[in-house]
């Protein structure tokens, strides 16, 4: 591990030299993660992507994606696109990108079960900004959105996110 890697550990989270407390999945932690399990699933992401909220936030790193009004995220696996951001309409079950609450304003994407997701192994492994503490995710990461804002422009090309049992 690096100072560069998202290390979560019962402890909360450690980024380059902080730590910040964060939440996981209503599942707890798991090697076998399943699709609607709440889980967060063990073991080490990159990250792949950063998506945010343009009318809400300047871009918090120069490779950021603004998320636009028809972003979706696909999470059923019956779905050719299961695991990867779409457009709506959509017929297939899926994530709004963009929420009415500031949850999913900036959105860090790990590589869980991506690119060539296999159906049912879970979807949408995101990090981003809680509801409130302690409230429990479906199987993200979250922390509270300052403590996001700080994080994002220092994520490196080498970051990974680091989830320990």
């Amino acid at each position: 591990m690096t100072p560069d890697d998202l290390v979560v550990s019962r402890w909360g989270l450690r980024f380059q030299g902080r730590r910040f407390p964060c939440v996981l999945g209503r599942g707890g932690v798991t090697g076998a993660k399943r699709e609607g399990d709440g889980a967060t699933p063990l073991g080490t992401h990159r990250i792949v992507g950063m998506l945010y909220r343009p009318d809400r936030m300047v871009r918090p790193a120069d490779w950021a994606l603004p998320i636009g009004p028809s972003d979706l995220w696909s999470d059923d696996p019956r779905d050719e696109d299961y695991n990867l951001m779409v457009r709506a309409p959509h017929c297939f079950s899926h994530e709004r990108l963009r929420r009415a609450d500031p949850m999913y304003d900036l959105i860090l994407i790990t590589d869980w079960n991506w690119p060539d997701a296999v159906p049912g192994r879970g979807s949408a492994i995101f990090v981003h900004a809680w509801r409130r503490p302690q409230a429990r995710t479906a199987g993200c990461v979250a922390l509270a959105a300052r403590d996001l804002r700080w994080i994002a422009p220092r994520i490196r090309h080498r970051s990974r996110l680091v989830i320990q049992g």
